[in-house]
């Protein structure tokens, strides 16, 4: 694990949200819709090595419902911890947000690979005795 990482909370920028998806070749989406979502975003954590940003990871949701999104490590940085890290400071947060006699329900969707790393933050993979499979449409404007 590397030394010397700063995690910055609910202050994800436009530039570096773009940087960053940019940096393990994910399409983005418009500055306006980025902007937007992350205005919108329930909490953020953008993690800076010698205040370079080499990682973010973001919540949506509404309380009841999470969704974990944008999980990125630049490719350089990956193996070292820094995800794992991110996906234990996100759900800590979630927790100490749900009220006493409360339940949330936490989702996201794997990159294709990566489901050995969720299942090993305590996902589970779809469909499973609970739930079928999960679904995903998009919707393209040019």
């Amino acid at each position: 694990m590397l030394e010397n990482l700063e995690y910055i909370e609910n202050d994800l920028s436009y530039e570096i949200y773009y940087k960053l998806r940019d940096s393990v070749g994910w399409r983005n989406f418009s500055e306006q819709q980025a902007r937007n979502a992350l205005q919108h975003s329930y909490y953020s954590i953008v993690v800076l090595h010698q205040n370079e940003a080499i990682g973010m990871a973001r919540i949506i949701g509404d309380g009841i419902y999470f969704i974990i999104a944008d999980v990125i490590v630049v490719p350089e940085y990956q193996g070292k911890g820094i995800g794992t890290t991110m996906m234990k400071r996100l759900l800590a947060y979630i927790d100490e947000n749900v009220p006493v006699g409360g339940r949330a329900s936490v989702q996201l969707i794997a990159e294709k690979g990566k489901e050995v790393f969720y299942e090993q933050q305590g996902f589970k993979r779809m469909p499973h005795e609970h739930c079928g499979s999960g679904m995903r449409k998009v919707i393209y404007k040019e």
